[in-house]
């Protein structure tokens, strides 16, 4: 089944503490967005790419998608106040049937791979949506002003990444409900849960990071350094 993405990019990532936008910043010989961009260009099951950005990077980001030549890139667009409001704002260019199947995902993940994007994209069907995730290890406890209140059992936690996907028609509902109640959730399944609708898990790949810190840059060179290695036995 083929799908539609609609990439995140416009975040600033403070915590990165690189004094540009982290998609900026170069892992090897190109861009973090690039990097990301990448692996829906050479799926065969991507037709289309949206990618969300700051007001203020527009044109430096169509320059740089155009020196890397993007055939799948159809719009680069502005996004909103928060990250809620960008995806809106994406899937509101998005010009097809009711059923087809979006994903949505964080420019900040360069290392989701393709396998994972088809049992993704598998699990999605008329009334359910489908996210990447993977078990919790550690054990979690909830804490406040620095005393443990309660320590939560493992059993049934999931630690949630993207892409998320989708049917067109209900995470463009959701996300419609939860502008006209002015709600924010804390990722878009959320919002499609709020429906009423269920949402079902794929078990993704530790290596599908988010890169939010300088600490995740150095385990992204080292990861690309393996696969390197992996690719050229």
């Amino acid at each position: 089944m083929n799908y539609s993405v609609v990439v995140l990019a416009a975040g600033q990532g403070k915590r990165m503490q690189a004094g540009k936008n982290k998609q900026f910043i170069m892992l090897e010989d190109d861009p973090v967005i690039i990097h990301t961009l990448r692996v829906f260009e050479n799926d065969s099951s991507c037709d289309e790419m949206i990618v969300v950005v700051n007001e203020n990077e527009v044109q430096e980001m169509k320059q740089l998608f155009q020196t890397y030549k993007l055939k799948k890139l159809t719009d680069v667009i502005v996004g909103g106040a928060e990250r809620q409001d960008s995806v809106y704002e994406g899937l509101k260019v998005i010009d097809q049937p009711s059923d087809r199947v979006v994903l949505i995902h964080d420019g900040a993940r360069p290392f989701v791979q393709e396998r994972d994007l088809h049992r993704l994209v598998d699990r999605v069907d008329a009334e359910h949506g489908a996210v990447l995730a993977v078990q919790v290890t550690d054990t979690v406890k909830k804490v406040n002003e620095e005393l443990i209140q309660e320590t939560i059992p493992r059993d049934g936690l999931w630690a949630v990444q993207t892409p998320q996907a989708f049917p067109f028609a209900l995470i463009k509902n959701a996300h419609a409900h939860a502008k006209e109640a002015n709600v924010y959730g804390t990722d878009d399944a959320s919002l499609v849960e709020r429906l009423g609708k269920h949402v079902r898990i794929v078990e993704g790949s530790r290596e599908n990071m988010k890169l939010t810190t300088p600490y995740d840059i150095k385990l992204a060179t080292i990861l690309l350094e393996l696969r390197a290695k992996e690719a050229g036995q």
